[in-house]
Formats: C-alpha cells, sequence, structure tokens
C-alpha cells in the first residue's frame, strides 16, 4: 500500500514537471522499510528511524524532508498518514572546498586515461576525452554524459533541459571540437545502436557510479591530491576549475567584471548569480584582487 501511495505521489509530481530523482530513492527505500515491518501507512518515528540509518546529520535532514513532502500529500487524501515533525536533524549543509586543479593535473589524469583498459577498447579514449571536455567546457557531469551525437554542431553544445529544467548552447573551442572528432572517428568503429556521444564498454551511455569509481582510480595513479590530509579532488571540482580561470581572466572595470560574470552564469547554467559568485570564495588570486580593489576603492572615496 506504501508503494503504491509513492507511485501515485511522484507521477503526480512528475506530471508537473518535476524529476524527483533522489526523491524516488529516498521513498522507495523507506516504502521498503516501514513494509518489512508490517506497516501500511506513514509513521512518524517509523520515518525517524529510517532517515537516522545515514550516517551524515545534512543526509538525514534530506531524507526527512522528502518523506515530510510525501506524507503531507498521502496525509491529505488519508489522514492514517502521519506526518513527521521538521527539524529533528540540523539540514545545515557546509560545501566541500573544491580542489582547483592545475593544468598539469589535468593533463596528468587524461595520460592516465589511456591507459585504462582493457586493451583495444574504447574505454580509454572515451574517458580521457571526459575529462578533457569536463575541463575545457565547466559541463556538469550529468550533462557530459548525457550527451548524444545530435547535440554536437558547428555551433557547439546543445545542453537538453538538465539542472532546473533548462537548455542552453555551450560554444566549443577549436581544440575541444578537434579532441571531439578525434573520438568519433573512434567511436564510429564501435558498431551501437546507443545514440549517446560517450558510450562505455558495454555499448551504451556511461553511468554515474562507473565514471565516479573510475575518475578515483585515475586520481590515485595521477598522484593527486597534492597535499598529505587536502581533499579528494571530485570530477565538479572541473567545473569550480573552469569558473575560476574564466572569473580570473575577467578584464578589469566594473561594468566589464559584471557583464562577464553574467555571461558565465549563462554559460554555465545558473538560475541565480549567487551561484557563480560562490566560484569566488576559493580561489586566492580572486579573492586578492577583489581585496585590493577593495582597499583602493576606500583610498579613493575616503576624505
Amino acid at each position: 500500500m506504501l508503494k503504491d501511495a509513492v507511485d501515485s505521489y511522484l507521477a503526480i509530481r512528475r506530471a508537473g514537471g518535476f524529476k524527483l530523482e533522489n526523491d524516488e530513492w529516498y521513498l522507495n527505500s523507506f516504502a521498503r522499510f516501514a513494509t518489512a515491518q508490517g506497516e501500511t501507512h506513514v509513521i512518524a518515528q517509523t520515518a525517524i528511524a529510517w532517515a537516522a540509518q545515514t550516517h551524515s546529520e545534512s543526509q538525514r535532514a534530506q531524507r526527512l524532508k522528502a518523506l515530510i513532502r510525501f506524507a503531507r500529500f498521502s496525509h491529505a487524501a488519508d489522514g492514517r498518514h502521519e506526518i513527521p515533525p521538521s527539524g529533528v536533524f540540523c539540514s545545515h549543509m557546509q560545501r566541500p572546498t573544491p580542489y582547483l586543479f592545475t593544468n598539469a593535473e589535468i593533463e596528468r589524469l587524461m595520460d592516465q586515461a589511456t591507459q585504462l583498459g582493457p586493451a583495444g577498447s574504447l574505454r580509454p579514449y572515451t574517458y580521457r576525452t571526459l575529462i578533457g571536455l569536463l575541463a575545457a567546457t565547466g559541463l556538469r557531469v550529468s550533462e557530459a554524459i548525457g550527451l548524444c551525437c545530435q547535440d554536437l554542431s558547428i555551433d557547439g553544445l546543445l545542453i537538453r533541459e538538465t539542472k532546473f529544467r533548462k537548455s542552453r548552447l555551450v560554444p566549443l573551442h577549436a581544440t575541444t571540437r578537434a579532441a571531439l572528432d578525434r573520438y568519433l572517428a573512434k567511436r564510429c568503429q564501435v558498431a551501437t545502436s546507443d545514440d549517446h556521444l560517450l558510450i562505455s564498454c558495454r555499448r551504451r551511455a556511461l553511468t554515474r557510479c562507473a565514471v565516479h569509481k573510475t575518475f578515483r582510480q585515475l586520481t590515485t595513479a595521477a598522484g593527486l591530491p597534492r597535499q598529505p590530509g587536502q581533499a579528494p579532488p571530485r570530477l565538479m571540482d572541473f567545473r569550480h576549475s573552469f569558473a575560476s580561470n574564466a572569473l580570473l581572466s575577467c578584464p578589469e572595470g566594473r561594468d566589464h567584471t559584471g557583464r562577464h560574470t553574467l555571461a558565465l552564469m549563462t554559460y554555465l547554467g545558473h538560475v541565480h548569480p549567487s551561484s557563480t559568485y560562490w566560484y569566488l570564495e576559493h580561489s586566492a588570486p580572486l579573492m586578492s584582487d577583489i581585496a585590493q580593489a577593495c582597499e583602493t576603492w576606500i583610498e579613493e572615496n575616503t576624505p
């Protein structure tokens, strides 16, 4: 009965345009947990016990929030569903410090990707291309592995309805386009009906799990991170590095900076400027430039 309620909730919310990929996993997990205890409706205490299974406090809060939304929806139709209390877990989530790749580190990762097995397969070319594409364009990982061959045009890459259901066109540098063309020449030698640009050894689209696992293998082989105790790099850090480098190349002057930041916000597919400004925080050169600009302004405007 809980599974039916979950399916109904997901179907109705998705009809309104929500993807709910994480919610689907959470709610099906809860349904299995509660059903195993013989329950057919949401019970607040059971919901809290299920959410508490993960070690991360912020993750517990996210799980319970998803369940509260579902419980409110279900309670409207059947009062036997209890609505768990909010605020049981701390929802504050601290963003991890980005790892900013150097050009030399990116080259090392691409070199390590070239050495991936199995011998004679497309896999080393796929991962070398993926790393280069992420570094050169700042795409989200989900956007890169979701690309289809038809999304590559003379004008750039068409990113279709990804995060926030937004589509955008990402222009490509000539060297990036040339690298993609070289990969496509290799890919065309593999017989597959899958239209995804980057494909696995199984001739299907790359999966998040496989990509993250392979990336960890590559960072270890390349000797990253650089210092003991430093947080390990993530695939998302290619996006951070791209954004930081783009902001570093910004022309001087407030008007130029504003236009450059707005262009970067559009390029990255951000909805709010704050998402773009956040990339300023972890680049020492950028923060130094900001501090210097503030000092200059104070000096010029202090009587």
